[in-house]
């Protein structure tokens, strides 16, 4: 008798996606971050889609406790900037944050992300391929969505995406990405990713289901996306920032979940940092 293979289940966990920092490998940012990091980074979170409802309820919840009809923008959040001018008050900024803090990790998210040292980009691979840098969204987009997809499979479902509009060029270059995943596989030396059980073009197609749909700030899981980015990003070059160690320690990333020698793999990827900082491959 045959044993009959085991079907996935046609349920679906969800990755939002944002961007931050600069997707052009060699072109000098327009001014120092106060921050002194200099990185593009493509990430946010995944919620299993009979979870979005409490998402979307906490959001608003928390919205409407300070007549927030605005979206949540973790730069303007930071800096106390535009609409969140009035966070300059410490009394003010303080009450918030805490609240803002407390709702993030109550809430049913893995937060997962690529990111990638923009100087140590260029460095690696500028004389290898003098004017043919790829863009580093590419990059991010195809490890970004490999480690979501084994963690839905792992998870036994399947995997939808949702990116935030940046601009025709932009989203038309994120579908094509999504649609070379499927067509070639990962767009990396299979000599240099052997070691990391790179996913096959068929096992895209099997678990990632259509292409990625794009979406507005006005989204409040993009929003979430965009929150948890910015930790994600900034615990590459500071693992003691705090707002990203409260997520780590809430198991509200996806390097909680893992095993310390499953991290490379499978866990949120920083790519060109110093060679002791790195997770995964490049």
């Amino acid at each position: 008798m045959k044993e009959q293979s085991v079907r996935m289940s046609e349920t679906e966990i969800h990755l939002y996606i944002d961007d931050s920092g600069s997707r052009y490998p060699d072109r000098a940012p327009k001014e120092t971050r106060r921050d002194e990091m200099d990185y593009f980074a493509l990430g946010g979170v995944l919620i299993n889609e009979e979870d979005v409802d409490e998402v979307f309820a906490k959001h608003k919840a928390f919205c409407d406790a300070y007549s927030i009809d605005y979206p949540l923008h973790s730069w303007a959040i930071r800096g106390g900037r535009e609409d969140f001018g009035w966070l300059k008050k410490p009394e003010s900024a303080f009450a918030f944050l805490t609240d803002l803090e407390k709702m993030l990790v109550s809430l049913p998210i893995v937060g997962i992300a690529a990111v990638i040292d923009r100087p140590g980009y260029v460095a690696r691979y500028k004389e290898r391929y003098q004017d043919r840098l790829w863009l580093m969204c590419k990059t991010a987009y195809s490890i970004l969505i490999e480690r979501a997809a084994k963690y839905a499979r792992n998870q036994n479902r399947k995997l939808r995406v949702f990116f935030e509009r940046a601009g025709k060029a932009e989203d038309r270059d994120l579908i094509a990405y999504a649609r070379s995943l499927k067509k070639d596989g990962m767009p990396f030396d299979e000599n240099n990713s052997a070691a990391y059980a790179s996913l096959r073009a068929e096992d895209f197609r099997e678990i990632v289901r259509g292409e990625p749909r794009g979406r507005t700030k006005a989204t409040p899981m993009i929003q979430i996306a965009d929150l948890v980015l910015y930790p994600m990003a900034k615990g590459g070059y500071d693992p003691s920032y705090r707002p990203y160690k409260v997520l780590l320690d809430n198991k509200r990333l996806i390097d909680a979940f893992l095993a310390p020698e499953d991290r490379a793999n499978l866990g949120i990827k920083y790519s060109c940092f110093d060679r002791t900082k790195e997770k995964g491959p490049d």
